[in-house]
């Protein structure tokens, strides 16, 4: 099994005792009409440091996924800060977000052109401090099927974790068009526990997050706290229902933090909310620690690494 690329350097999986959060942004910027608070920048690094540290000295936080990808703000020098100041490693991505988010560079770039950039962020590293990134993602689609350019730059994810062995986490826009992700990724040669189907939390459709998992993808819970979208009350329930199914082993949980208001420090749920708040209601709910070691441990190490299943111990 190879090592985890964070933002410090290279990470042994036997090395994370620890929680992962699986899906998390600490610098990113999504600014536009109406969203003027979707940043996290210099100006919330201390908070966002103080937090990641607390997690690491209360829970044990042992890793943190940070999707945040072309397009979206990405600062890998200020994710780089934010890790050495708490002490808790970080996995940078390459990627594009969904369309609305798309930079000019995509606009009439082939899947060609899209895949060497991504490969070359992957092998040469991104910016003057060459961080290798350790996913692909959050590469984005809206609806219920990808649009055009997000077919392309979904293609393009695909092709190059075929090409570089990284594993590939999606944006799935309110949880909808995950069959779609998957079986276009699928269809380059991209084996299905290299992919992760994001904020199914966000889908109030038992069915399809079994049919994901049945297919060996991973399933994120991944918005766990943001009520404005999905009650918490409802994503235990289907996390419950998926694990009732069987597939505790591709449950992956996190909280997006993707907003300064989201943070402990302006009164927001804050990167600890799974620990402080929805493990507990599911530990209430006869949920063993075994299980939650695995969704919040082991089944993260694995999709990162693209492990089978009895590997990560």
């Amino acid at each position: 099994m190879h090592d985890i690329r964070t933002v410090t350097g290279p990470l042994s999986p036997a090395a994370v005792r620890g929680p992962v959060l699986a899906h998390e942004h600490l610098a990113l910027d999504l600014r536009r009409d109406g969203e003027r608070e979707a940043v996290l920048d210099g100006r919330h690094a201390d908070a966002v440091t103080a937090e990641l540290a607390e997690l690491r000295e209360v829970f044990g936080l042992a890793l943190v996924i940070e999707p945040t990808c072309r397009g979206m703000g990405r600062d890998v020098a200020a994710l780089a800060r934010i890790s050495a100041a708490s002490g808790v490693p970080v996995v940078a991505a390459t990627g594009w977000y969904y369309e609305p988010f798309h930079p000019s560079e995509v606009d009439g770039a082939g899947v060609e052109e899209l895949t060497g950039t991504l490969v070359r962020e992957i092998t040469e590293g991104i910016g003057p401090g060459r961080v290798l990134p350790g996913v692909i993602g959050e590469v984005g689609s809206h609806g219920d099927r990808p649009s055009e350019p997000e077919a392309r730059t979904l293609t393009a994810a695909a092709r190059a974790a075929v090409a570089t062995g990284l594993s590939v986490v999606t944006h799935a826009q309110l949880g909808r068009g995950g069959p779609a992700q998957l079986a276009l990724l699928a269809a380059e040669g991209l084996p299905p526990h290299r992919i992760c189907i994001g904020h199914q939390d966000l889908l109030d459709d038992p069915a399809v997050h079994r049919d994901l998992a049945e297919q060996g993808a991973y399933v994120a819970f991944d918005t766990v706290g943001k009520e404005s979208y999905r009650s918490d009350a409802t994503r235990l329930r289907l996390l419950l229902a998926l694990l009732a199914a069987g597939h505790a082993d591709r449950a992956l949980l996190s909280c997006d933090i993707s907003r300064h208001g989201y943070l402990r420090d302006e009164g927001g749920q804050g990167y600890g909310h799974l620990f402080r708040s929805f493990l507990p209601r599911l530990r209430a709910a006869g949920v063993d620690d075994d299980v939650i070691d695995l969704m919040t441990r082991r089944n993260p190490l694995r999709f990162l690494t693209g492990s089978r299943t009895e590997e990560v111990a």
